[in-house]
């Protein structure tokens, strides 16, 4: 156990990223999941945006990685396209 009231403190702010972290990363997800069940081509158009906005927000403070944000993006838009 740490003796450091820096370490300590440490401790504390790493608990804290860790939860808003994993808040992030299930939410994106969840939109994720959301954007590949929708069969509507309106719809999904229309929650593309914010979809795509959510995984830059992900990337941006390295929750993911860029290139992995990029392609979630491409394939996004390319199920978007495909839909009827």
């Amino acid at each position: 156990m740490a003796h450091h009231k820096s370490a300590k403190k440490r401790i504390r702010q790493i608990a804290v990223r860790r939860l808003r972290n994993r808040y992030k990363k299930t939410t994106m997800r969840t939109y994720i999941k959301r954007l590949r069940t929708t069969t509507d081509k309106a719809q999904a158009e229309e929650m593309l945006p914010k979809v795509i906005s959510i995984i830059d927000r992900v990337a941006k403070v390295n929750i993911i990685h860029k290139n992995n944000a990029s392609n979630l993006k491409s394939k996004l838009t390319k199920y978007v396209n495909s839909l009827a």
